[in-house]
């Protein structure tokens, strides 16, 4: 029985709209929001956190009347797909195994890949571990390889507050959900890195008067916040933040796939240590011997959800560059 969710994109005369429904992947029943025919193909969007498939909406429509099938899931935990019965155990393998049963279950052969925050790690490692089921990769942020040493960060660092087990838990408990994903969202859009002084937690560094982004609606903050009532904050902490402790690396492996790296100059991701060396400094190419750098100006954390338009010129300027790839 198809999943009543609203239309984040109605109009009454378009001709495609985006359905849902969920398939049973691993023992879990993983939630799939897809529009479109793969008459060129099919892209696969990976979503972040903290987001669902909502946040590829503009996306998923403009590759879908570009003649392409878009489907886009809610990770494991994540949304309306079900969450682990042990979620302390979350490891990256178990994503890549997810996307394989994802297209298995689709009998889909070859897919396009676009990812973002760390939904590019399963992505990457999915176009080494499964090359000849890739037909490309588009990365919103996130290079390849990425270290995630974040020892020269102070311990304010958001990423080391929720790696700290309870500590995000009760900082997040204190608020409902909608004001947990609103902060989230306004710090993130940010250009500076999130980092909480002594005595704050990180929910306190924008208080409930802080404006939303202009690009973020009220109606989308509530749905974001009723996809996460669901499942709560138990999974998505562990994957990716204490997840990334047991792993999370990119390996020391060359991608043969085509890839094409969006990066927002006002992404804070881009301050991480060695990231800004890794893109400006040639070291991505020598790892990928396809690969597109298109860089934002603007664009920041949620480039894809900021400037829409702009991403999914892009995106298909890439997909369409590489159509022999997407025949399998």
């Amino acid at each position: 029985m198809p999943l009543q969710i609203p239309d984040p994109n109605p109009n009454p005369e378009k001709k495609m709209e985006i359905e849902h429904s969920e398939v049973s992947i691993n023992g879990l029943n993983l939630h799939i929001a897809q529009i479109g025919k793969d008459e060129l193909g099919t892209v696969v969007f990976l979503h972040g956190f903290p987001e669902i498939w909502y946040s590829w909406r503009h996306q998923m429509i403009a590759v879908a009347e570009a003649g392409y099938k878009a489907i886009a899931p809610d990770w494991r935990g994540y949304g309306l797909s079900d969450q682990p019965q042990d979620p302390e155990n979350a490891a990256w393998e178990h994503l890549i195994s997810d996307i394989l049963g994802i297209l298995d279950a689709l009998s889909i052969p070859k897919v396009f890949l676009v990812a973002k925050d760390f939904g590019a790690l399963p992505a990457y490692l999915f176009a080494l571990t499964y090359p000849d089921r890739t037909c490309g990769i588009v990365c919103i942020g996130i290079p390849y390889p990425m270290s995630l040493n974040f020892d020269s960060l102070p311990e304010g660092f958001y990423i080391k507050r929720w790696q700290e087990i309870g500590r995000a838990e009760a900082d997040f408990g204190r608020f409902d959900v909608k004001r947990v994903v609103r902060t989230i969202y306004i710090l993130f859009s940010k250009s500076e890195i999130p980092i909480a002084p002594e005595g704050k937690e990180i929910i306190d560094l924008a208080d409930s008067s802080a404006p939303l982004p202009e690009w973020f609606t009220e109606q989308d903050l509530s749905q974001y916040a009723s996809l996460y009532e669901k499942n709560g904050f138990a999974y998505p902490l562990e994957m990716p933040y204490r997840a990334l402790l047991k792993g999370g690396n990119l390996p020391d492996a060359k991608i043969q796939a085509p890839v094409l790296l969006i990066q927002g100059e006002k992404d804070y991701v881009f301050k991480f240590p060695g990231v800004y060396e890794v893109i400006k400094g040639g070291i991505m190419q020598k790892y990928v011997s396809n690969l597109e750098i298109s860089y934002m100006p603007e664009g920041n954390h949620f480039a894809q959800e900021q400037l829409p338009d702009q991403v999914n010129q892009l995106i298909i300027g890439f997909l369409k560059g590489h159509q022999v790839n997407s025949q399998g």
